[in-house]
């Protein structure tokens, strides 16, 4: 069954997980790593986080229409999530859109794509293995 209240709520503990983690990553971490190693690490920190969240959404989605409720959560997640980095990048360091979507530079090898892809992948995932049980 589709739960929106679920949904919204295992995503805003994301969004919190991924800005305290951005400012953990752009301030502690940054004094003592390179840029590139500060960017691999504010992208794999959350994924675990992600996916435990993915799962939590599966239990509590099943049934007939698990596969509408993670496809909400996949297509919610990651924009809401790149939205709540994108604003703390502007409030906090008054980064520019250009900064902030230069993060998305795959073919530099930039992690962030990385993260944004498990955010629209553990949902299904999670709820496709979950399905199957009951």
């Amino acid at each position: 069954m589709i739960r929106p209240g679920i949904t919204f709520a295992l995503w805003l503990a994301i969004a919190i997980l991924v800005v305290l983690n951005d400012f953990v990553g752009d301030t502690w971490i940054a004094a003592s790593l390179s840029v590139r190693a500060v960017e691999w690490y504010k992208a794999l920190v959350p994924m675990p986080y992600v996916a435990m969240m993915a799962i939590i959404h599966a239990g509590r989605t099943r049934g007939e229409r698990w596969f509408e409720a993670s496809l909400l959560a996949a297509l919610l997640w990651p924009t809401s999530t790149m939205l709540a980095s994108l604003l703390y990048a502007r409030l906090a360091y008054e980064e520019g859109l250009e900064a902030f979507f230069d993060r998305l530079g795959f073919w530099w090898g930039a992690p962030y794509p990385l993260l944004v892809l498990v955010l629209f992948v553990a949902p299904v995932v999670a709820g496709w293995a979950l399905a199957g049980r009951r």
